[in-house]
């Protein structure tokens, strides 16, 4: 009967091995593993925060925030990287602390609450800062630290993710999907364009398991996502219909300034610090009309008209209210302050260190967008023939809209994505249909074969800041390779 009590010992460990993912913790560099972040609600997954260097010539490091899914076994799900705009803006101030992370913080700036619709609830979520220069990443030679364009940030994205991959070897094998919004919409298909070209040759002695990519109201073609901005404005009523017209007939978005049809061509060289010659150079027909569409507008918040914009009174008052009724999870309302809010908690020394960020103590804030100088020519690219490429190479693309931006509105994606299909001659799989979420039309959606469009009803240019549940719905079947519901 003594061997009783140690044979149930040994039983109770077995089970313990049998639904513990032992595999979660068997390679993940534990130097970079957060404990505990201030004023963290308490979680059971685990959060890992550091720097992969991603060019040793440059001594070039980019920062990471990576959370496991929440579920008992994380390896069994995808691994997603996600990947902010700008270009020059932060994933981990942006995608995972504004958007769709596990935590937002409160409104005091000082702790987190949880949010309920995060993303990692059905995938192991990776944000990179990208390029160099961004958020807490850097170069250590400082000028180079001050320039990129879309090919050095492609082979940054690239190189840490292979050298990510080789400090979590459990990951290798995942299957893996990119996601962003914004100027992702160059990043993404250019980093899948370098993964598939890898894979031809992997060096690194693994391939990436490369399946299908997301972006939310990306920059796709400066031109006509531009005159959709005009477009949009006006269909909202906040421009008139004269200065709607005098842009119509006056303004020539297609080379990068809004100049007139007739003339003005850019340089190959142009940078965005030349954007501030912008009314030397335009024409002054459309640049009176411009400056008039800008004195209509108003203030207000332009990557989603229907929200007001933050007021520091505003703040402040929210402040001494937060005092008295303290938040634990997400509002269902949102939160326009939320910027700021991010800015003050990455800017707290304790959280810098909680996170393993700032190791180097770079000489500068931490800001949700960066000051670095990216060539702006990169930014006239089309990436509809890219985006082509990859579709025939069948990769999985899924292409949203939150339907109340103005900066890359959703009338300029899809008739971009119409172009595209009908280019390539894909069939119509899915027409022209509501989505659902919990009984709710959550937007619109269709699809062409690999290729899906959606909107994203009372979403902004951010869908998972504005619709967090919307958002979450719609990453799922992504995800899980499904259409969104039908009902």
């Amino acid at each position: 009967m003594a061997s009783c009590p140690r044979m149930i010992i040994i039983f109770n460990i077995l089970i313990w091995m049998a639904e513990y993912d032992w595999r979660s913790t068997v390679a993940a560099p534990q130097a970079h593993l957060i404990t505990a972040l201030p004023g963290q609600p308490s979680v059971r997954f685990k959060q890992y925060g550091g720097f992969i260097n991603v060019d040793p010539a440059n001594d070039r490091h980019l920062f990471y925030y990576f959370v496991e899914a929440d579920v008992a076994s994380p390896l069994l799900l995808p691994l997603t990287l996600w990947l902010n705009g700008g270009p020059g803006c932060s994933s981990l101030g942006g995608g995972a602390f504004t958007e769709l992370g596990p935590f937002h913080p409160n409104n005091r700036g000082d702790g987190l609450i949880s949010n309920l619709y995060s993303w990692n609830k059905v995938s192991n979520m990776l944000f990179l800062e990208s390029p160099s220069g961004v958020g807490f990443s850097y170069a250590s030679l400082n000028d180079t630290e001050g320039s990129s364009d879309d090919s050095k940030t492609a082979n940054q994205n690239l190189a840490f993710l292979l050298n990510w991959l080789q400090e979590y070897p459990e990951y290798q094998a995942s299957k893996l999907f990119l996601t962003g919004e914004s100027y992702a919409g160059h990043y993404i298909p250019q980093l899948s364009d370098l993964i598939f070209k890898y894979n031809q040759n992997p060096t690194h002695g693994f391939s990436l398991n490369l399946q299908g990519i997301a972006i939310g109201n990306p920059l796709l073609n400066y031109g006509l996502d531009t005159n959709a901005t005009y477009s949009f404005l006006w269909s909202h009523g906040v421009i008139s219909d004269k200065t709607f017209e005098g842009i119509k007939s006056s303004c020539d978005f297609s080379n990068g300034y809004p100049s007139s049809k007739t003339d003005i061509r850019i340089g190959h060289n142009l940078h965005a610090h030349d954007v501030s010659n912008l009314t030397e150079m335009m024409d002054m027909g459309c640049s009176g009309f411009l400056r008039k569409s800008q004195m209509e507008t108003g203030r207000i918040n332009i990557f989603d008209v229907t929200l007001d914009v933050c007021k520091p009174s505003m703040m402040k008052q929210q402040l001494m209210l937060q005092k008295m009724v303290p938040r634990t999870t997400k509002s269902e309302s949102v939160d326009v302050c939320t910027d700021d809010e991010v800015v003050m908690y990455l800017n707290r020394q304790s959280v810098q260190h909680g996170l393993h960020a700032n190791t180097s103590e770079l000489p500068r804030r931490w800001n949700a967008c960066s000051t670095i100088d990216y060539v702006f020519q990169d930014q006239l690219q089309d990436m509809l023939p890219l985006l082509a490429e990859l579709l025939l190479k069948g990769l999985k693309i899924w292409i949203y809209s939150g339907d109340q931006d103005s900066v890359v509105p959703l009338t300029g994606t899809r008739t971009q994505i119409n172009m595209l299909a009908d280019k390539l001659g894909l069939s119509s799989t899915v027409a022209y249909s509501p989505w659902y979420a919990h009984g709710q039309v959550g937007g619109w959606t269709c699809a062409f074969q690999n290729l899906t469009y959606a909107t994203v009803r009372g979403a902004a240019h951010m869908v998972p800041y504005s619709q967090p549940l919307r958002a979450l719905v719609l990453f799922e079947a992504f995800m899980q390779g499904t259409q969104l519901p039908s009902s």
